[in-house]
Order: structure tokens, then C-alpha cells, then sequence
């Protein structure tokens, strides 16, 4: 709306203007970019009850653009050559806990990613188990998810 008010008043002043769609408003059924996220959780093995640490990084492709509200981010704009990924900050990712022999995710946290695409929680090692990190996707991004087996010992 603001757009059209001031493409109106730059043309009552006599001025040419081009006009064009921001990349947001984009048909909802295009393609999404690929992510990928790295996860670890450690001290492997962990010793019970002691603080594990669980973290990683979110990215996306940097031959992929991407487009979330009136952020985008393209190519040209942010990737160096010697760069291939974007680093996608405040994003948020969920936590799960799947103990050794269980059949159930259990929800742990929600964390969200700093600018740089990192992101990192604690818990307390009661149980080995696998660990899952998980992000829906966004607008313009698909989702990803990475596993880490941490065996806990007495």
C-alpha cells in the first residue's frame, strides 16, 4: 500500500517510476530453498546427571535464494565466492529426546538460531539416547532435521 502511494505521488510530481512486485507477495507454491542443519550433542559418552550440550548450525545454499517477509536474500548480495551457504539467523528450532529402545519423540526445547545461524541449549544426561534438532522450514525455506546418539554412562 505504502508502495502505491508513493509510486502515485512520485508520478503527480511528474516523475517516471517502475513499479514491480516485491519477491514476498510470490505465488505461495514456489519452490523452497534447501537447508541444511548440523547438529551435535556432547560429551560423548556422557557421564549421568552431568550438563550436555547440544548445538549447531542452520544454512542454506547459497545458489539458492530465499525470501521470508520483506527480507531476501540473494546470491549477488550476500555470498562471497570462497562462501556457500547462508547462515539463517532467528530461526527456530525444536529439541526431541528419544530414549534408547523408546518409540517416541519426547519434546525437550525450542531454540532459536543467532544471527550467524548457530544455535546451542543445555540439558542434563539422564539416559542414552538419541537427539534430534528440528526446523519446520519458513517461508521459502524447506524444513531439516539431524540426529546424534549420546550413550550415558554411570
Amino acid at each position: 500500500m505504502t508502495r502505491r502511494i508513493a509510486a502515485l505521488l512520485a508520478v503527480a510530481a511528474g516523475a517516471s517510476v517502475l513499479v514491480t512486485a516485491a519477491p514476498a507477495m510470490a505465488d505461495p507454491g514456489t519452490d523452497v530453498s534447501r537447508t541444511e542443519l548440523s547438529f551435535d550433542a556432547g560429551p560423548e559418552p556422557a557421564h549421568k546427571y552431568r550438563t550436555l550440550y547440544l548445538g549447531g548450525k542452520l544454512q542454506s545454499e547459497c545458489e539458492e535464494d530465499y525470501i521470508e517477509g520483506f527480507a531476501s536474500v540473494h546470491y549477488a548480495d550476500s555470498c562471497e565466492d570462497q562462501v556457500k551457504r547462508h547462515r539463517l539467523g532467528w530461526k527456530e528450532i525444536d529439541l526431541f529426546f528419544l530414549p534408547k529402545g523408546g518409540h517416541r519423540w519426547q519434546y525437550v526445547d525450542s531454540v532459536r538460531t543467532r544471527g550467524d545461524g548457530s544455535f546451542s541449549a543445555k540439558v542434563q544426561a539422564r539416559w542414552s539416547g538419541t537427539w534430534k534438532a528440528e526446523f519446520d522450514g519458513a517461508r521459502g525455506l524447506g524444513p531439516a532435521r539431524a540426529t546424534d546418539y549420546v550413550a550415558v554412562v554411570r
